[in-house]
């Protein structure tokens, strides 16, 4: 993933300098393709991913205020209008949304030239309908690496350096990372993959030579990553 890839090349060249995580680090988007679709006022862009069978959509408006929301399959998108209309479209597999874009997976045999017009269609029918992102409100994404009182130290360095050192980075490639728990025991951090990076071609080198090593080398007590499917 380029995303991930600039950073840990980044990490590493600056490893001698820092013990633990800094603050947020800014990644640079890649170029967005030319490919789009205008509406009234709406101007929505699209912009590949290391994932060929995944593409961002760019809509000009804000996606999710909080967070973000991965839909793994059709019957999560029920609490979506948005992720169900895209659904309701032949040869989609997975959407999820982010800050500002909505990235959209496909099926193999599917077409990006037959499936655009249907996804441009699907978000321009949302943003002028004034619909809510989510029927309930309760069922948007939880801050996953947010910091809690009861956190042990180890716990609260991972959730930050997921949050201001890997997260941006994947977020660049379409999707995200959640974190879903850490064993002191083991010294094992259990991850999920989410949006374009999950069943990626290139997410399982990403995962080892990436996200695993620059735990280990921030956090000590960390001895590897698991990876939970949703």
């Amino acid at each position: 993933m380029k995303g991930l890839g600039r950073l840990i090349k980044r990490a590493v060249s600056n490893s001698k300098q820092f013990t633990q995580p800094s603050t947020t680090t800014t990644i640079p988007r890649r170029l967005i393709h030319a490919s789009s679709s205008t509406a009234s006022n709406m101007f929505i862009q699209t912009q590949s991913t290391p994932n060929p069978s995944s593409l961002m959509f760019y809509p000009g408006k804000p996606v999710m205020d909080v967070g973000s929301s991965d839909f793994p399959h059709a019957r999560a998108a029920m609490t979506s209008p948005l992720a169900k209309a895209i659904f309701g479209i032949d040869g989609i597999t997975r959407v999820f949304f982010g800050s500002d874009f909505v990235t959209v997976t496909k099926s193999e045999d599917a077409s990006w030239d037959f499936l655009k017009p249907e996804i441009f269609a699907a978000i321009m029918d949302f943003y002028s309908s004034g619909q809510p992102l989510f029927l309930d409100s309760q069922t948007a994404a939880a801050m996953d690496t947010a910091i809690h009182e009861d956190d042990s130290e180890t716990v609260a360095m991972i959730k930050e350096l997921l949050e201001t050192r890997i997260r941006p980075a994947v977020q660049d490639d379409g999707g995200d990372i959640e974190y879903c728990g850490f064993d002191p025991e083991t010294g094992i951090v259990k991850l999920r993959m989410q949006g374009a990076c999950s069943g990626c071609p290139s997410s399982s080198v990403t995962l080892k030579s990436g996200i695993e090593n620059m735990l280990m080398h921030y956090v000590p007590e960390v001895t590897g990553r698991e990876l939970h499917n949703p």
